[in-house]
């Protein structure tokens, strides 16, 4: 009997404190953002956030897989793929949008791209450009296109699956390099060699949506709504904005 007491009391314990957890699956273009609201709303809340980082396209299919989440922070057409495909509870709740930036590595000459025009020249100028296959490099694609430069551009670059992947191709560059990713991004990288250079000029800028939603079968269903509560607060979005998400 009392062996059988203290299996019991264990098993209580671990279901308590699987309660208080909230698995979340978090783009690593907000990471510089939700790194500072995390703590808070942990403190706050009573609850532990079991953080899952990764690019919006290498979440969905660990989901799929199986891994359990209670909560999405991604980009906003991810999470409609998602609500298309009956897996989220309710619709989204917009959160923020991040532009595209340019980077160089830290002590490099910080070119102008205060225009398309310079940003062109930029271009043609560098012996290396960076950027990643996801969403943001589809767009540079056709941008690089509209400037006139996209034959100079394919014999010089180089793609990666992922914005860190780029971060780093760029901070060890050893020549002009220039590269391109969400400008949270860039400024997480800032302290490990990363120069943000600026945003993609005036009209030639394109914008990524955020927003956060619960699984349709939350483990915590009640920390998860909590969560998506707490990051559409007013002290969450001074929080993004902060590191620069619009």
């Amino acid at each position: 009997m009392r062996t059988l007491a203290i299996v019991t009391f264990l098993l209580a314990g671990t279901a308590a404190a699987q309660a208080a957890e909230i698995n979340a699956f978090i783009s690593t273009a907000i990471k510089a953002a939700t790194d500072e609201l995390l703590p808070p709303f942990e403190r706050a809340n009573g609850y532990t956030i079991r953080a899952s980082y990764a690019p919006s396209g290498a979440l969905i299919p660990r989901f799929d897989r199986g891994e359990p989440v209670d909560v999405f922070l991604t980009d906003a057409p991810a999470i409609d793929t998602l609500i298309k495909q009956g897996k989220i509870a309710g619709g989204r709740t917009d959160l923020a949008r991040t532009g595209i930036g340019i980077a160089v590595r830290k002590g490099a000459a910080k070119p102008d791209v205060s225009s398309a025009d310079a940003l062109k020249h930029v271009l043609l100028d560098a012996e290396s450009v960076v950027y990643n296959k996801a969403s943001t490099g589809l767009y540079l694609e056709k941008l690089f296109e509209r400037l006139g430069v996209g034959v100079e551009v394919k014999g010089k670059e180089t793609r990666y699956p992922d914005g860190a992947a780029v971060m780093e191709h760029v901070i060890h560059g050893k020549g002009k390099e220039i590269g391109f990713g969400a400008i949270t991004e860039i400024k997480l990288y800032g302290d490990k060699g990363a120069q943000f250079v600026g945003p993609l000029p005036g009209d030639a800028q394109n914008y990524t949506s955020y927003a956060a939603a619960p699984s349709v079968a939350p483990a915590n269903r009640d920390g998860a709504a909590a969560f998506v509560r707490f990051l559409a607060s007013p002290a969450a979005r001074a929080a993004f904005l902060a590191k620069g998400v619009e």
